[in-house]
């Protein structure tokens, strides 16, 4: 089965939508439309095999179809019918609201396969990562805000003896939600965003990346399916300097929440301060290990490796700087190279592949780029260091995007590569002599999003934990979520946090309302 064998076409008749089997018809050439007001949208030039800005399978270097370009316009026809629906959706009882939302959770965990396969071919991850953990986090996304809309109608009641008053804090939907995602997690993270937004009772203008467009397409047909009213839901693809740029300006839009670099970030915050709009922004990471002289390596070390490797180091959250103690360094860095060169790399569509290409040449260039950067300034390379080697992929991936999960040393504290986000399979190793200096090398930096902490010594970790200048800290593991808990970073890597109250904080108005008897 070719890259183009995409079982992803959205059979949409009376409202519902079907994804046909590999075996069934299959389109050409994937075309990706804009969804605006419950329709899906024409691309521009229909004959046009890539209308549109290309869509590529990049572990295959190939151009598997095109995704609409919208504009200014586009999101203004958006934004009205987001506008129009708003009323109705934001008076629904947060019971209703939440059927919704469920059952487009259980529409995604039914489709698992082809949203995997989708994800697969246009990220270039690999299947069993989307389909045993981002495709059901995505579903679990929406499960999780049901349940908390539904116990989040108000805040509390007061009771004042002396005034004889009672006050009531009730929160109301913001307005129209802008919600813009990134390319790395594409359907995680774009239902992380709507998830909430949906559920508070906002509606939503929502752009995901033009790079991997794919199954925010396939999203919005099962939310036809599930009984999204028309215009709860709109999605504008196209570039982040045209669309996500309306977005961003656009004066109905109050409430933004973005994913993706700190320096486009930074511009959001500039753009919507003289506007007031309230902005949750998740952006860069260095992310640090802390592993102490005691730590339990034979025991952690695979998570260790994980936690630096996986997606192809394309998380946010993935580990680029492990600081570790003196005495621990050199079987530290022979068990992360001994794992690193274990990664089975292959076609991201084979269920045994754990290493699959990066997003794009783009971004491959700069993987490579800050390797050389690193090489040049005297690193030393343990591993990698390079693309993967042509002879060790299947014929169909010898030119896609595949990077060696590299290792380096030797490099200092203010280095670019100890600074710079790399967001790759790169990862460097500082050594540290007292708890203080780890502590010290740890928030030496702009990033500020996680951290981990490997050590048997739990008084240890604790006063680690609560000295590290980041918003998410794991002992002893990585990358365990509990959605409850706020998501997000200090410093450069963003303002606000996502997740659990927070989240509807975010897309809702407190309104305090007070009655004396």
């Amino acid at each position: 089965m070719t890259s183009r064998d995409l079982a992803v076409v959205g059979v949409v008749a009376a409202g519902r939508a079907r994804w046909l089997s590999p075996h069934g018809y299959l389109p050409p050439v994937l075309r990706v439309t804009h969804f605006i007001d419950g329709r899906f949208q024409e691309l521009a030039d229909a004959n046009t095999p890539a209308a549109g800005l290309p869509i590529t399978n990049p572990a295959r270097a190939e151009v598997i179809g095109g995704v609409a370009a919208g504009d200014a316009a586009t999101v203004d026809a958006a934004v009205a019918a987001a506008r129009r629906a708003l009323p109705s959706w934001r008076s629904t009882a947060p019971a209703e609201r939440a059927a919704v939302l469920r059952r487009l959770a259980a529409l995604i965990e039914r489709d698992i396969e082809p949203l995997a396969r989708a994800e697969s071919e246009n990220a270039g991850k690999p299947i069993t990562l989307a389909r045993e953990v981002e495709v059901p986090r995505a579903a679990h996304n929406f499960r999780f805000f049901a349940d908390a809309a539904e116990r989040f109608d108000f805040e509390e009641h007061l009771e004042d003896a002396g005034s004889n008053s009672r006050s009531r804090v009730v929160r109301s939907a913001a307005g129209v939600a802008g919600c813009i995602s990134p390319w790395n997690l594409p359907l995680y993270l774009f239902t992380w965003k709507i998830a909430p937004a949906l559920a508070a009772g906002c509606t939503v203008v929502a752009k995901p990346s033009e790079v991997t467009p794919v199954t925010a397409w396939m999203l919005c047909a099962l939310a036809q399916e599930a009984g999204l009213p028309s215009g709860v839901l709109n999605v504008v693809h196209g570039r982040g300097d045209v669309v996500g740029a309306a977005i961003v300006r656009h004066p109905e839009i109050p409430v933004l929440s973005f994913t993706g670099s700190t320096a486009v970030g930074e511009w959001i915050a500039r753009e919507a301060a003289p506007h007031f709009k309230k902005v949750a922004l998740e952006m860069g990471g260095k992310n640090a290990a802390v592993i102490l002289a005691d730590a339990d390596l034979p025991r952690h070390m695979d998570e260790i490796a994980r936690s630096c490797f996986r997606n192809q180091g394309q998380i946010c959250l993935c580990t680029s700087r492990l600081l570790v103690h003196e005495s621990r360094r050199d079987e530290l860095i022979d068990g992360l190279v001994q794992r690193a060169r274990a990664l089975r790399v292959g076609d991201p569509l084979e269920a045994s592949t754990e290493l699959g290409s990066l997003v794009g040449e783009a971004h491959q260039a700069k993987v490579m780029a800050a390797i050389d950067q690193a090489r040049a300034g005297g690193a030393t390379v343990h591993c990698g260091g390079g693309k993967i080697d042509p002879s060790r992929l299947p014929t169909a991936c010898a030119h896609g995007c595949f990077v060696a999960p590299t290792v380096l040393s030797g490099l200092g504290a203010h280095s670019p590569t100890n600074r710079e986000e790399v967001f790759g399979p790169v990862v460097t190793v500082q050594s540290f002599a007292t708890e203080a200096q780890a502590i010290e090398l740890a928030n030496d930096s702009s990033y500020g999003l996680a951290a981990s902490v490997w050590t048997e010594d739990a008084a240890a970790a604790a006063r680690i934990a609560n000295q590290l200048e980041v918003g998410i800290v794991w002992t002893n593991c990585w990358m365990v979520r509990d959605l409850r808990t706020p998501f997000g970073g200090a410093k450069r890597s963003g303002l606000g946090r996502e997740g659990g109250e927070e989240a509807l904080r975010h897309f809702t108005e407190p309104k305090s309302m007070t009655i004396r008897r």
